[in-house]
C-alpha cells in the first residue's frame, strides 16, 4: 500500500477543524513534497520527520514522498502537524499497520531525537475530536490541557517510537490525567472600608453582570474596589470555563490546567494598543477582551488609553464576539466580558473634593474627558463616583465591610431567578426581552420618561437603565420593579447628564 491517511487538527481562531494528512509514495528520485496551504514552521516539518523517523530506527523511504494537508485551502501552521506526517509516512511504507489509524487523531511536534512536544491549541483540538467520535494522543506535556475535555478518551506518548508501539499493540500508552484543581484565592470585600455606594454599585454589577465606571480622586480605592468584583461573582460553569480554558490555550501565552475553573481578570495597562485588546496579527491571536471571555475585564485610568483602541470595545460590549478580518481569512474569538473602568475626575485628580486642590480650568477638563467618546460611555451601565475617604474610617480599629461570601450569596440567589426567568442575566437581554421582564408601573414609566427628557439620555441608556432596576429588584427579592428600584438605577445615570457635567466637571453627557 502506498498511500496512508491519518487524521489531525489545524488551529484557526478558537476553532479545530478536522485535517486530513494524506501521504503517498511513488517511484523515481528521492524527493518529499508537502501541499496543501502550509505555513513555514509545516513546511520544514520534512527535516524534522526525517531525523525522527530516523532516530526511532525506522526506515525513511528513498522514494517520492507527497503529503497533502486536506482540505487545502485552509491555512495550516505550527509543528502540530509533524507527527501525522511521520505516522503517515510509515504506514505508507508499510512499516506501521495503516488500519491501526482509523480510530485515533494525532497532533504533536517532533523533536530531531524523536522526542514528542506541547503544541498549543490542544484543548479545542480535544473538543472537536469528542464530536468526532475518534480518541486523541498528544505529547505527554499536553495530556493535562487536552483531558479537561471529559467526553473524549486522551492517551499520551513521550516518543515516537511509544506511539509506533502502541499502533503495533505491543505498548499501551497512558491516559492523560487531570491535574488537581486549585481553588482561587480572590481578594476579599471585608478589606474595603467605607464606599457604601461603591459596594452597592459592585454588587448590583456583579448581580446583573452590569458594566460599571468608577469616578474619583488617586488613593481613593477605585482598583481595590474592581479587584474584589471576581469573589462575587457565581463560580463558572463547566461550558463557561471550558470556553474560557478553549481561548487562554490558543493565545499562545499557556493554559494553567490547574485553574481552569477560574474567571479570568485583565488589567491591561493603558498603553496597551487596539490590536492588544481586540485581537489580530498575521495570524490572528485572542486580545485582552476575548482573554477575559466570562470573567472581567478592568481598565484603569481610562481617558489616558488611546482613542482608537477604546473604540474597539464597543462592539463587543454589545454583541459579546469579537471578528479579526484578514485579507484571506476570518477568526471569530468570543468576548463576553464585564467591564470594570476607573478614571479621575479632572486631569489632576481632584475636581470636586471638599478640600477645593483642584486647579483645573473648565477648559482642561472639557478636554480630559473628550478623549472618551459618548457612545462608550452609553454602553457602560453603573456610573459611580468613589469619594476620598476621612482618616478616621481607614483606622485599624475601624469597622471592616460585609465579607464577599455573603454579597456572593445574594449575587448567587439574583442570577438563579434570572436564569429561571430569561436564561441569561439582565445586562444581556435583548430588547424584546428587556420590555417583557422589566415592565414598569405608568407612573414609574412616566418618571423614566422625565429623566430622559432631562438629561437627554438615549434609547440605549433607557434599556440599561431599566434592566439595572431588575437586577435591583431580584437582589431584594420582588417580582416587579418598584419606584424605589427605578430612582436607585437612575441615580447610577443621573451624574452623567449634560446639567450634572455642568455642576460637576468630573462628569460627562453619555447621550450625546
Amino acid at each position: 500500500m502506498n498511500l496512508a491517511l491519518v487524521h489531525s487538527r489545524a488551529r484557526t481562531g478558537v476553532r479545530a477543524p478536522a485535517v486530513r494528512v494524506e501521504v503517498h509514495l511513488s517511484g523515481g528520485l528521492p524527493r518529499f513534497s508537502l501541499v496543501g496551504l502550509p505555513e513555514a514552521a509545516v513546511r520544514e516539518a520534512k527535516d524534522r520527520v526525517r531525523a525522527a523517523i530516523s532516530c526511532a530506527q525506522y526506515e525513511f523511504p528513498a522514494r517520492v514522498i507527497t503529503v497533502n494537508l486536506a482540505p487545502a485551502d485552509l491555512p495550516k501552521g505550527g509543528g502540530r502537524f509533524d507527527l501525522p506526517i511521520a505516522l503517515g509516512i510509515l504506514a505508507a511504507s508499510g512499516q506501521i499497520p495503516l488500519e491501526a489509524l482509523h480510530e485515533y487523531e494525532f497532533l504533536g511536534e517532533l523533536g530531531l531525537t524523536g522526542e514528542l512536544r506541547a503544541v498549543d491549541g490542544v484543548l479545542p483540538a480535544a473538543l472537536g475530536v469528542a464530536q468526532a467520535g475518534r480518541k486523541l494522543i498528544v505529547p505527554e506535556g499536553n495530556g493535562a490541557e487536552a483531558s479537561l475535555a471529559s467526553q473524549v478518551e486522551v492517551r499520551t506518548a513521550r516518543t515516537l517510537l511509544e506511539v509506533c508501539a502502541m499502533l503495533h499493540s505491543r505498548k499501551q500508552l497512558p491516559c492523560a490525567q487531570p491535574l488537581p484543581t486549585r481553588r482561587a484565592t480572590t481578594a476579599d470585600m471585608a478589606d474595603v472600608r467605607g464606599q457604601a455606594r461603591a459596594r452597592r454599585a459592585l454588587e448590583i454589577s456583579a448581580a446583573g453582570g452590569h458594566h460599571l465606571l468608577l469616578v474619583g480622586p488617586p488613593g481613593c480605592g477605585k482598583t481595590l474596589l474592581a479587584s474584589r468584583l471576581p469573589g462575587l461573582l457565581p463560580e463558572a460553569s463547566e461550558d463557561e470555563a471550558l470556553e474560557a480554558a478553549a481561548i487562554a490555550s490558543v493565545s499562545g501565552r499557556g493554559l494553567d490546567p490547574t485553574r481552569w475553573r477560574e474567571r479570568p481578570f485583565r488589567a491591561p495597562h493603558h498603553t496597551a494598543s487596539a490590536v492588544a485588546l481586540a485581537g489580530g496579527g498575521g495570524d490572528p491571536r485572542p486580545g485582552e477582551i476575548s482573554l477575559a471571555h466570562h470573567g472581567v475585564l478592568f481598565l484603569d485610568e481610562l481617558p489616558e488609553w488611546d482613542r482608537r483602541a477604546l473604540e474597539v470595545l464597543r462592539e463587543p460590549l454589545e454583541s459579546g464576539v469579537v471578528t479579526i478580518s484578514r485579507a484571506a481569512r476570518q477568526d471569530e474569538f468570543p468576548a463576553r466580558f464585564q467591564l470594570i473602568a476607573a478614571m479621575n475626575p479632572c486631569p489632576c485628580g481632584w475636581a470636586g473634593d471638599p478640600g477645593g486642590r483642584c486647579r483645573c480650568s473648565p477648559e482642561s477638563v472639557r478636554r480630559y474627558h473628550a478623549r472618551i467618546s459618548g457612545p462608550l460611555l452609553d454602553r457602560i451601565d453603573l456610573h459611580v463616583e468613589v469619594p476620598r475617604l476621612p482618616p478616621a474610617v481607614l483606622r485599624p480599629d475601624a469597622p471592616s465591610g460585609e465579607p464577599s461570601m455573603d454579597i456572593r450569596a445574594r449575587v448567587e440567589r439574583a442570577r438563579e431567578v434570572q436564569l429561571t426567568r430569561a436564561g441569561t442575566v439582565n445586562a444581556r437581554l435583548d430588547q424584546s426581552a428587556t420590555l417583557a421582564h422589566c415592565r414598569l408601573a405608568p407612573a414609574d414609566q412616566r418618571l423614566l420618561e422625565r429623566a430622559v427628557n432631562g438629561l437627554q439620555l438615549t434609547a440605549r441608556s433607557i434599556h440599561r437603565i431599566m434592566r439595572v432596576a431588575r437586577t435591583i429588584a431580584d437582589l431584594e427579592g420582588h417580582p416587579d420593579i418598584q419606584t424605589g428600584h427605578l430612582a436607585e438605577a437612575l441615580g447610577y445615570r443621573i451624574n452623567n447628564g449634560p446639567a450634572a457635567g455642568e455642576q460637576k466637571p468630573g462628569m460627562q453627557a453619555s447621550g450625546r
